[in-house]
């Protein structure tokens, strides 16, 4: 698979990842937020809770669960990029949460919600 088609891929499945948020309340705040860190796919809100989400779409299983590309590494590092978003906005304080959303692209899209999954 070219950068392309994962570019045009992953966008999709934030595309995807955005409108099932939506069906369940969850407001969207903010999507690709990049500082120097790193990046954030997504950040809703749910009630008086932030959540950052990390979209992970695959066309298949091949490499294992699109949730398993989000080790400990990554989690560190959406754990900083977060942290600087929350001293930004001035929102130390508030409720956070970190969840991982799976995309599977078959014959059609399937969704997997993965919540609280840093736990640092």
């Amino acid at each position: 698979m070219s950068n392309d088609e994962r570019h045009i891929l992953g966008t999709n499945g934030e595309d995807i990842a955005c409108k099932y948020l939506k069906s369940i309340g969850y407001y969207i705040i903010c999507r690709n937020f990049r500082c120097k860190r790193g990046e954030i796919d997504i950040i809703a809100k749910d009630k008086n809770e932030m959540i950052f989400i990390e979209v992970k779409t695959r066309k298949n299983k091949l490499y294992g669960n699109p949730v398993d590309a989000v080790n400990w590494i990554k989690q560190e590092r959406i754990y900083k990029v977060s942290k600087y978003y929350l001293y930004l906005n001035r929102l130390e304080n508030c409720s956070v949460r970190y969840d991982v959303i799976e995309i599977y692209k078959k014959d059609k899209y399937y969704i997997n919600h993965v919540k609280n999954i840093i736990l640092l």
